[in-house]
């Protein structure tokens, strides 16, 4: 049993320390209590940190009854000091009126000295307590009867650094050429009266089903109109799956809230008539039940159009159901080994260390060729010595308690008892989250920074970074899998969220039962507990009727509420009952009253994502431990198309550090005053008018945007009004100055920066990854962007009216660059001098994405075996003057986007290649020796070239499909 720890260490003996402060003013006799019982705790904790690395097993059940009463004294300890000191620190929040201040303030010291004297009574009895927890563990001494775990962590926790997961690709070549052999495609143009195909990937889990059909789907997806990849998992919200596969064909069109208003009866119709005359591409992944495949079916029409359904499960009888089945075989040897040791030794795949083959040939015997158990025990070896090695070698022979349990998931347990006891608390968290559903990573920080997993480790760091440690260690380890972004970010290795695979999930799920950690509400396997005291609920995919009746007499205890995609009010639940919650979470959820959320004074995060609410109470400011407020694109039902007014009692919320307002009116003078803030996230993008006085301008928000000086990430889009041009680009020079920890800065807004010598005068930190200044039109590249100001940005999307040499050789030598978006309107050309750089040098190394959305460019091989790199303007001129021959920037293979992968440029037909006397056959993307994806944008304004359109897009088309890597093509229009 892995026993985690709970709140002991890291918070009820810290908040203990806290109550000896002179402040609290207790009295000796409580103070000496508090003292002794911190030191009691300290012993058990100590304890406690043994038994959690030891497999359930090999615990004799007392031990394991005292560990759980640990747990639980623990929780009891901490709710009875955070309801002291919210007692004790509140002032003022909820009633501004000045004139009851007074009766207040007198009101506050009496029920002080009532908290203070009803506090020495709660110490009392937890000495008790703790009195027979210690003397249960004087009886059967706990710490004697632990065994020594098989491992020890040898990884830094705090590792940032993600390993790069090539090795998932091993032994898919065969497999996916199979597939796509039986799918025989061979009409890549579009409609030939081919019948619709389906085939179905079969396996048990962990051999990478998921893997496959996302690796068959990027290789076909350019030949289809429309396509979607979308999992299911074993109790769909099918509801939910229709409006996935709905926003997978067509973002644009079905991300309007309104689809989500519809029943799945319209959904499917919906669906049906979108896909009637398309030629389409859908996998629906992990389907495991028949009549789940013949409800999504239904929705799929069946046309001559050439569409392909690929379906992936563990059930043949699910599998029948299509044309034709393929079923996935386990790894052949030689595979499993250069998986296994790729994974470990990131060499070319074999083991470097000749007295570790015997024990590796052990261990992959074990794994069966199941590439999930083949990467999560190579996750644990990383690192390791050879002698432990042999010591997870015998782990993985030893006699197992429950000979049922299979190979992959004895492994899998292994992976999660080697956890240091920080991340096996983290990990089991998400248990709470629905099957194949994405985690968002940012939003997982938060919620384990308000449960209080996360503790500065030393002076200067953040909660969110080390948290986001925590995150890519357990990506290291193989215990989730990242979920990078699609589309342009791809590109990027952004990692934005991710996924548990389901024999992962069913392996927290009973940890969670095991340890009463998570309860599951209405589920009658997995994580719903007997015991009557439920510390976290999660409901997904539910009408709320029976949650309610289930937690009615367990809501004394509970922490933490999480609802994904479930109606709320259905059940007249609210949540005045739940005085002792700290976690709020509902997610993409209907019809959700907040009415009395004002009164959980206990909260710390309050997140709304995709959630119909009509408005937050006016008494939020009471929430004097809220640190995460995340009302992202929360829907006003009252008004759909007006923005939300945020209550003024907001800039009570001086433990504030993250904000996410979506598109919301804040009352003037509010922001200014969320000085802890790390995150903002919001837009004033609204008109200033009479009705929305004494709400924020965009001039007042970035006025108030300098005093936010703990920012790590601002993401801003606002709305400049007529006649403030000239004032807000003043006080946002001013403001982003003062923001000397930002980290991402993103802001949106119509400025036509006149002041290039004022923008000059910026100073941003070095620490800065990310810029991105869209609608912002900057005379020339800033000063400040250049490889001494600013050494570690990743990301920039910029836009210049002009663009010389020398500037594109500063954006050439930023040295972490990996993301380049470079917006040179036309309109604004200037004549300048050609564009040449010298040979000897390198520029863009790290550069992955690179978009120049009004240039096209061109490549060429010189004489001297250096490459020409062309940006042509889209106007009759090239990109210099028009008494010079083409701008080139050379040089030496491959010192030039030697790591390009996404290239995006635009296309017209007249100004560039008839004028230009060029081809598109011809730009030379072959030089780029990492290129995978190729975006344009291709304008043919004029009729009489559409035949001479029609064949230079079918010359580029052929020129990125005979590149060596056949990279993806995509045309915008």
């Amino acid at each position: 049993m892995a026993l985690v720890t709970g709140a002991l260490s890291s918070v009820v003996i810290p908040k203990l320390a806290l109550l000896l402060k002179e402040e609290y003013d207790l009295q000796t006799g409580v103070r000496k209590k508090i003292t002794r019982l911190s030191r009691d705790l300290e012993s058990m904790h100590a304890v406690l940190r043994k038994v959690a690395d030891v497999p359930p097993e090999q615990l004799d059940d007392e031990v394991k009854l005292w560990a759980r009463d640990v747990r639980e004294l623990s929780y009891d300890i901490e709710d009875i000091l955070d309801t002291f000191l919210v007692r004790v620190d509140a002032h003022g929040a909820r009633d501004p009126n000045r004139f009851k201040r007074a009766a207040k303030k007198i009101s506050k010291m009496f029920s002080k000295s009532k908290a203070r004297h009803q506090i020495g009574g709660m110490i009392k009895i937890i000495n008790e307590q703790a009195d027979v927890v210690a003397e249960r563990h004087r009886r059967y001494r706990a710490e004697d009867i632990v065994a020594k775990p098989a491992t020890t962590s040898t990884v830094d926790p705090r590792l940032e650094v993600m390993c790069k997961q090539v090795t998932q690709l091993v032994g898919i070549e065969k497999p996916s050429g199979d597939l796509i052999s039986m799918l025989s495609v061979s009409c890549p143009q579009g409609n030939d009266g081919s019948k619709m195909k389906m085939v179905s990937v079969v396996g048990t889990g962990g051999l990478g089903k998921t893997t496959l059909a996302k690796t068959v789907y990027d290789k076909l997806k350019v030949d289809f109109q429309c396509m979607a990849f979308v999992p299911v998992g074993r109790e769909p919200d099918l509801k939910k799956v229709f409006i996935d596969i709905l926003i997978e064909l067509n973002k644009d069109k079905y991300m309007d809230p309104k689809y989500r208003l519809l029943d799945p009866h319209h959904l499917i119709k919906e669906l049906r008539e979108f896909l009637q005359d398309k030629r389409y591409l859908i996998v629906i992944d992990d389907i495991w039940k028949i009549e789940t495949w013949k409800r999504i079916n239904y929705a799929l029409v069946e046309n001559n159009n050439g569409s392909i359904i690929i379906i992936t499960t563990r059930h043949s009888d699910v599998a029948d159901k299509a044309d034709v089945n393929y079923k996935l075989e386990p790894l052949p040897r030689g595979q499993s080994e250069k998986l296994f040791y790729t994974r470990i030794f990131g060499t070319n795949g074999t083991c470097p260390n000749n007295q570790l083959e015997e024990v590796s040939e052990k261990i992959l015997n074990k794994c069966h060729g199941v590439p999930l158990a083949i990467i999560t025990m190579a996750s644990l070896l990383v690192g390791k010595t050879p002698g432990q090695w042999i010591e997870v070698g015998k782990s993985v022979f030893r006699e197992k308690g429950n000979q049922q349990v299979s190979d992959t998931e004895w492994i899998l347990s292994l992976s999660y008892y080697d956890l240091p006891a920080h991340l096996k608390t983290c990990l089991l968290y998400l248990s709470v989250f629905p099957e194949d559903y994405v985690i968002d990573k940012e939003r997982l920080i938060w919620k384990w920074i308000a449960e209080g997993f996360i503790h500065k480790e030393e002076p200067g760091t953040r909660l969110f970074e080390i948290g986001e440690g925590y995150f890519n260690e357990l990506i290291n380890r193989s215990m989730i899998q990242a979920v990078q972004s699609e589309g342009w970010d791809s590109f990027m290795d952004r990692v934005y969220g991710c996924r548990i695979h389901d024999v992962v999930l069913d392996l927290l799920r009973l940890k969670s039962k095991e340890e009463n950690f998570v309860t599951i509400s209405g589920n009658n396997e997995g994580t719903s507990s007997s015991s009557n005291r439920v510390h976290r609920l999660a409901c997904q995919n539910r009408i709320l009727e029976q949650t309610h009746q289930d937690i009615k007499i367990k809501q004394n205890h509970l922490r933490t509420f999480i609802a994904s995609s479930c109606n709320v009010l259905a059940t007249g639940l609210t949540f005045e009952s739940f005085k002792l919650l700290r976690v709020l979470a509902l997610e993409d959820c209907n019809d959700v009253n907040l009415e009395h959320v004002d009164n959980l004074l206990h909260l710390r995060y309050l997140g709304l994502k995709g959630t119909e609410t009509c408005k937050l109470p006016e008494g939020v400011g009471a929430l004097k431990l809220l640190q995460t407020l995340d009302f992202d694109l929360a829907f006003n039902k009252e008004k759909e198309d007006a923005p939300d007014k945020l209550p003024s009692s907001l800039g009570l919320l001086s433990d504030l550090i993250c904000l996410r307002a979506g598109l919301a009116m804040v009352p003037n003078g509010v922001i200014k005053k969320l000085t802890s803030l790390e995150e903002l996230q919001m837009s004033t993008s609204y008109d200033d008018t009479q009705s929305n006085a004494g709400y924020y301008t965009s001039r007042h928000f970035v006025e108030d945007l300098g005093n936010l000086r703990e920012l790590r990430v601002l993401i801003a889009d606002f709305w400049v009004g007529e006649g403030e041009e000239e004032c807000t680009e003043l006080d946002l020079v001013k403001s982003l100055s003062n923001l000397k920890k930002i980290q991402h800065l993103e802001l949106d807004c119509q400025i036509l920066m006149k002041y290039q010598t004022l923008w000059d005068t910026v100073v941003l930190p070095q620490s800065l990854r990310c810029l991105v200044a869209r609608h912002i039109y900057f005379s020339a590249l800033p000063s400040w962007i250049n490889s001494s100001a600013l050494p570690n940005l990743i990301s920039l999307d910029l836009t210049v009216r002009s663009m010389d040499e020398q500037g594109l050789k500063i954006l050439g030598r930023l040295p972490m660059l990996r993301h380049l978006k470079l917006n040179i309107p036309s309109v604004w050309l200037q004549e300048g001098p050609k564009i040449t750089i010298d040979a000897a040098e390198a520029f863009f190394q790290k550069l992955r994405s690179l978009s120049v959305p009004c240039s096209t460019v061109w490549f060429v091989l010189n004489e001297n075996s250096s490459v020409s790199f062309t940006l042509f303007k889209n106007t009759d001129v090239d990109f210099g003057s028009k008494n010079r021959k083409r701008d080139e920037c050379r040089v030496a293979l491959p010192t030039i986007l030697p790591d390009l992968q996404l290239l995006c440029f635009e296309i017209k037909m007249q100004e560039t290649l008839i004028r230009n006397k060029l081809s598109c056959a011809n730009l030379g993307l072959k030089y780029l020796h990492s290129l995978q994806k190729v975006k344009v944008t291709f304008l043919c304004e004029d009729g009489a070239f559409a035949d001479e359109a029609y064949k230079q897009k079918a010359a580029l088309r052929h020129a990125v499909y005979s590149h060596p890597n056949r990279p993806t093509l995509e045309f915008v229009h």
